[in-house]
């Protein structure tokens, strides 16, 4: 909390000027003491969320002006938001493989959602299991690992509560034909969807008490797609009050072949998702799904907050929320994710630490999901694994503005990779493919000057970041740089 001294409304008058500085070396001291760091050796507890395919679209972030998300608001505004966070990979089981093994997909051959780490690295420690090593008593719920991998990795959980099945079945669609992905309004209250039944699990587990700091993780599926979820949250976003991503109708011309590949990719369709939803006429309808679903899955998180702030855990515990990658809605002519550009990679994340982190606190350096492995064993005392690939940004916690020049590295299939640094999102595909933006003047990604000779000395700092271990895809039918959805078929 942060104490504010009016002296004139409590203060008799006249009063001694050393009692008034005495009060003040007080409070002072008091302020100290509420934010200072835990005891070496103290647990606190770990309420960990995960939120799937959630772009930046948050209103805590400001990027765009219809997001409504209060709840998530809220809980970025008692801590530490990072407004430059960037995943692993822009597909879910690579980023959320990544993350809860702090090694690079590149790393560990862990590159689509077929994949199953425990084949390909048997004997990691996940982020969980470590804690679970270490004490904790770990518990997991929905969408955490990848569908396929959570709820067969026995080391990790104590226990698992799976994803439920949503109990209502949207009516027929008669422009399903018409969308490259499903969308729409269900009649349906919030309790019949899966999200809020992992929502009310979490909740049951914070009424509990424990004799062991807990790592509780909760994860939704929403805004994943189909965009499908209660009427009332797509009425939060009037279809004639949407407004449409801005877009460079000729964005894709500079793009090199791998790139324009990428940015139409159709699964199944002979046009691109983008030119197919714009033709029927239905851009602005996707948009007030995609907003509904994201304002849906707030309600989930904000369910979660409400039973923690009256539980046990209330304030000893630390809250991390995160999303797993972004998502495209137009931006370069593009939809969904299964891209390098700045959409698809940046994301929210947030952090609450008892004792460290301050409200309303913001950090805008670039940050990667493959630190917060290290940095969450920090922040709980833990000593860090040595074969891990991230690092701790605890200074970042402590200091905002601390210096930090690392920066973040997304891939998408072998040896295709984006280096996001403050100024510049180089793009290195494994043909030898190249796109390089300089994001202070071009936020947009609309002009790729990777092809500008004044820009070799860039290109040529920028590769030296480039992961150069790549490990082969392990798949034969993957093939990220002729059909990259061909490595996604089975999509979570």
């Amino acid at each position: 909390m942060h104490l504010r001294l009016q002296t004139a409304h409590f203060l008799p008058k006249p009063f001694p000027v050393k009692v008034i500085k005495l009060t003040l070396a007080l409070i002072l001291l008091l302020q100290i003491a509420c934010f200072a760091e835990p005891a070496p050796g103290s647990k606190p507890n770990v309420l960990f969320i995960a939120v799937d395919d959630m772009n930046c679209w948050v209103g805590a972030l400001g990027i765009h002006p219809q997001a409504k998300t209060p709840n998530i608001d809220r809980l970025a505004a008692r801590g530490m938001l990072f407004t430059r966070a960037y995943c692993a990979s822009p597909l879910c089981n690579p980023s959320r493989i990544a993350l809860v093994t702090s090694l690079r997909p590149s790393t560990t051959g862990v590159y689509s959602n077929q994949h199953r780490f425990r084949k390909f690295i048997p004997d990691v420690v996940t982020l969980p299991q470590y804690f679970r090593q270490n004490g904790y008593r770990v518990l997991g719920g929905g969408k955490v690992f990848d569908i396929q991998n959570q709820t067969s990795d026995p080391k990790s959980w104590e226990e698992y509560f799976p994803i439920p099945p949503d109990d209502v079945k949207p009516s027929r669609d008669p422009d399903a034909n018409k969308k490259p992905f499903g969308w729409g309004p269900l009649k349906a209250t919030d309790d019949q969807m899966s999200d809020m039944k992992i929502a009310n699990w979490a909740v049951r587990h914070l009424a509990d008490t424990n004799d062991r700091p807990l790592f509780l993780a909760v994860g939704f599926f929403k805004p994943h797609i189909p965009l499908r979820v209660p009427q009332k949250y797509f009425d939060m976003h009037p279809l004639d009050k949407i407004i449409l991503p801005e877009v460079k109708q000729d964005d894709t011309d500079d793009l090199p072949p791998t790139g324009k590949l990428w940015a139409n990719q159709a699964p199944g369709l002979k046009t691109g998702n983008h030119q197919m939803i714009v033709t029927n006429g239905l851009w602005k309808s996707a948009v007030q799904a995609y907003l509904a679903t994201c304002s849906f899955s707030d309600a989930c998180v904000g369910r979660v907050l409400d039973a923690f702030d009256k539980s046990a855990y209330a304030t000893n515990t630390i809250i991390i929320l995160w999303s797993d990658n972004g998502w495209h809605l137009g931006e370069k002519l593009h939809w969904q994710k299964h891209v390098l550009w700045e959409e698809a990679t940046h994301v929210p994340l947030a952090f609450v630490i008892p004792g460290l982190t301050h409200p309303y606190q913001r950090c805008s350096r670039i940050v990667s999901f493959l630190d917060i492995y290290p940095t969450m064993t920090e922040l709980c005392g833990l000593q860090t694994p040595k074969n891990i690939e991230g690092v701790s940004f605890i200074s970042l916690l402590r200091n905002p503005t601390a210096p930090w020049d690392r920066p973040a590295i997304s891939t998408y299939g072998p040896n295709n990779h984006a280096v996001r640094t403050d100024q510049w999102r180089y793009i290195h595909y494994a043909n030898g493919d190249e796109e390089l933006y300089d994001e202070l003047t071009d936020p947009k990604e609309w002009n790729n000057v990777a092809n500008k000779t004044e820009y070799r000395a860039v290109k040529k700092h920028l590769t030296t970041f480039v992961p150069t271990l790549n490990v082969p895809d392990r798949l034969p039918q993957s093939d990220f740089n002729k059909k990259p959805w061909k490595s996604i078929a089975s999509e979570d």
